[in-house]
């Protein structure tokens, strides 16, 4: 982030001299001066203008702890809540993918999460589209398994798998049994996930869509007894 402050010099008065002080994180303040005072205004509003990237806003809780309120269940699989987390469990007899889907949709964010992958194969879906039928959502999902790629990105109905992280990799990062944190930063056309603080996916100039729902997964198929909790957002502003 660039911040800037323009300030005066009168070591002389017949001379308006502005000097424009900016510095960006992590680097050294550096002043500019000019002679003219509407040349300095000039240049601040530009590094304005420069500086109006995405930012992060503040984080805040996409589950209350005590209700599935801002959520809604497609067909497949039951949700609770228990214990001040959300309960996804399915029998394998049954082939549709229970999703349980975001009222909202969102494009730029930083989402995080943690679970715990007791039976069963799930995932993150973000900037999902519904769209009924067996699996409900299209588009991608972060990675959640009790044995295997955890933190990859698939695509469903589209690519497959995206980034495929290595088995030696996953066991890095993962921790089988017990609450794990995924956080997951889209921004434009770029994804990154992370898995206990360890990059476990990267994605630039990427083609799929850009603004859609979040949704968990309890695919279909299988047995499936997966949890979560605090789950949190930071959307990104322009």
């Amino acid at each position: 982030m660039i911040n800037v402050a323009l300030f005066e010099s009168i070591t002389d008065p017949l001379k308006f001299t502005s000097y424009l002080a900016y510095y960006q994180q992590d680097l050294i303040m550096r002043p500019i001066q000019f002679v003219s005072g509407n040349l300095a205004i000039l240049t601040l509003f530009t590094l304005l203008l420069l500086n109006t990237g995405c930012k992060d806003k503040e984080w805040r809780s996409l589950f209350d702890g005590k209700s599935l309120n801002g959520w809604h269940k497609l067909p497949g699989g039951n949700w609770k809540v228990e214990n001040g987390a959300i309960v996804g469990t399915s029998d394998k007899s049954d082939d549709r993918h229970g999703m349980l889907v975001s009222d909202d949709t969102y494009n730029d964010f930083e989402i995080r999460i943690k679970y715990k992958a007791i039976q069963g194969n799930s995932g993150l879906y973000f900037r999902a589209k519904e769209v009924g039928g067996q699996y409900g959502v299209e588009g991608f999902q972060a990675e959640i398994d009790p044995l295997n790629d955890a933190g990859g990105l698939y695509e469903t109905s589209g690519r497959g798998w995206v980034v495929q992280p290595d088995t030696a990799d996953v066991k890095k990062w993962y921790k089988p049994g017990e609450w794990n944190t995924m956080t997951v930063r889209a921004e434009g056309r770029s994804v990154v996930v992370h898995v206990n603080g360890m990059k476990t996916a990267e994605i630039k100039n990427d083609p799929g869509r850009i603004e859609g729902h979040i949704a968990l997964q309890l695919h279909g198929g299988q047995d499936m007894n997966v949890m979560f909790k605090e789950i949190e957002i930071n959307t990104l502003s322009k």
